[in-house]
């Protein structure tokens, strides 16, 4: 069950016939995000596992989760902003009840991301289940 707006963005991936499309469309979405204070940029809000440096920052407001984030790769950046579109706005309960993995591979980025991105990937979405988890 994922977020209706990760739907859309499932039909623009659709529109997009090869993997080099699909990973600029990846990173400009990352490109599309507003930055992350510099404030937020704390060991905290680090995650690890990943080959890049990553923070994501998630709070529940109104019932719903809410994670903003950033790296210093275009990629990863652009796989957060992708998770983003996912979890934004789904209760806690919603939020561990998406199949990531699956999802994601609607998208064609299972395939098609390094062992090192993918477990970076992974380590993100734990820490937004992570946060889900202890909220509900």
């Amino acid at each position: 069950m994922a977020n209706p707006a990760f739907e859309e963005l499932v039909e623009d991936f659709e529109f997009l016939d090869d993997w080099e499309d699909r990973y600029r469309h990846v990173i400009d979405q990352g490109k599309a995000m507003d930055p992350l204070e510099d404030a937020l940029r704390v060991p905290a809000t680090k995650v690890e596992g990943c080959a890049s440096q990553v923070w994501l920052h998630a709070n529940i407001e109104d019932g719903k989760l809410h994670f903003d984030g950033a790296s210093d790769a275009m990629i990863v950046s652009g796989l957060i902003a992708v998770l983003r579109t996912l979890y934004n706005g789904l209760a806690p309960a919603e939020v561990l009840a998406v199949d990531a993995r699956a999802e994601m591979g609607r998208l064609g980025l299972n395939d098609h991301l390094s062992a090192q991105r993918s477990n970076g990937l992974r380590a993100m979405i734990d820490r937004i289940r992570e946060t889900a988890a202890l909220a509900g």
